[in-house]
C-alpha cells in the first residue's frame, strides 16, 4: 500500500465523517448521504485493495488502472448531475404550481367584499 493509497482512504473516511455531520445538522437529506456513503466506502475500498481497480481495468479493457477510476468516476458524476437535474426541474414544477395556486387565493382574498377594512372593536 503506497502513500496515495493511504490519502485516498484517509480522504474517503474524512468525506464520509462530513457527511455524517451534516446529516446529523439535517443540512443534507438522507438519501443524497447514501449516496455519498456509497462513494467514501466504494473509494475506501479501491484504496485498501488496488488490485480490484487494476481487475475492473481489465474487465472494461483499458491499460491503465488510473483510466479507468477516471472513466468509472465520469460516469458516476453524470449519473449524479442528471439526478440532480431531475429534482431541480421537479421542484421549479413544484413552485411554479404554488404559485399559481397562492396566486388565485390572494385574488379570491382580495375580491370579498370589506377586504382591507379595519376591524372595529366593540369593546371601546
Amino acid at each position: 500500500m503506497t502513500g496515495a493509497h493511504v490519502v485516498a482512504a484517509l480522504v474517503a473516511l474524512g468525506g464520509a465523517g462530513v457527511i455524517f455531520e451534516l446529516v446529523r445538522r439535517r443540512q443534507i437529506r438522507d438519501k443524497y448521504a447514501v449516496l455519498w456513503f456509497v462513494l467514501a466506502i466504494g473509494m475506501t475500498v479501491v484504496a485498501f485493495f488496488p488490485g480490484l481497480l487494476a481487475g475492473v481495468a481489465s474487465f472494461l479493457s483499458f491499460t491503465e488502472p488510473a483510466s479507468a477510476l477516471f472513466f468509472v468516476a465520469l460516469l458516476i458524476l453524470l449519473m449524479i448531475v442528471g439526478h440532480l437535474s431531475w429534482e431541480v426541474s421537479r421542484l421549479e414544477n413544484e413552485t411554479r404550481v404554488l404559485s399559481e395556486e397562492l396566486a388565485l387565493l390572494r385574488l379570491e382574498t382580495e375580491s370579498r367584499p370589506g377586504f382591507g377594512e379595519a376591524i372595529e372593536d366593540d369593546d371601546h
